[in-house]
């Protein structure tokens, strides 16, 4: 069971969580190549450009969703030839302060869900998943929607060697191989 911190019981920018409850789905992504947006600086520095890279950001979370899809699907979509060209992701219920500003400068206007998945270029969101939509989704269905938009919007080009790390992580974690099919 989840332990809930004193400080989140009384309301501060305290953690919600233990960090040892979400060192592991920090790093299912952090191992991919993902940077840590920790603070509303990390945030401004991820997408506060304006040098047309894209840049896909997981706003990770605890839930059943972000473990069954969310990232899964995200780490399934970076097989795609075309890829964003920066990876970040922040946690919510942890890093309040960088939730917060990522919400309120970069999501302007849009219901908060976690997790949510978005792409952005150019500080402008392209792109973005909220979590009731996550839910209703398959791990491979996320990915195609992703795809579709790195297609359209990337011009970084995967290099076999990402790929290949990507591939033996995926299979350490999810003992499967994104690379053959199911019938293989």
């Amino acid at each position: 069971m989840a332990r809930i911190s004193i400080d989140s019981l009384i309301g501060n920018d305290g953690p919600n969580y233990s960090e040892i409850i979400v060192t592991p789905y920090r790093e299912e992504l952090t191992s991919a190549g993902f940077e840590q947006m920790l603070t509303p600086d990390d945030v401004d520095k991820v997408l506060n450009r304006n040098d047309d890279k894209t840049v896909l950001v997981v706003l990770n979370s605890v839930c059943g969703c972000s473990a069954r899809v969310a990232r899964p699907g995200t780490l399934l979509s970076l097989f795609n030839p075309q890829v964003p060209d920066i990876r970040a992701t922040l946690f919510a219920g942890m890093e309040k302060e960088a939730v917060a500003h990522f919400r309120e400068k970069y999501l302007k206007g849009l219901t908060p869900s976690s997790p949510n998945i978005a792409v952005f270029k150019n500080g402008q969101l392209l792109h973005i998943l909220h979590r009731y939509q996550i839910e209703t989704k398959s791990a491979g269905d996320i990915a195609a929607e992703l795809v579709a938009v790195y297609n359209r919007e990337s011009t970084k080009k995967n290099s076999e060697e990402e790929i290949s790390q990507l591939r033996q992580l995926f299979i350490e974690k999810y003992k499967a191989d994104p690379l053959k099919s199911a019938t293989q």
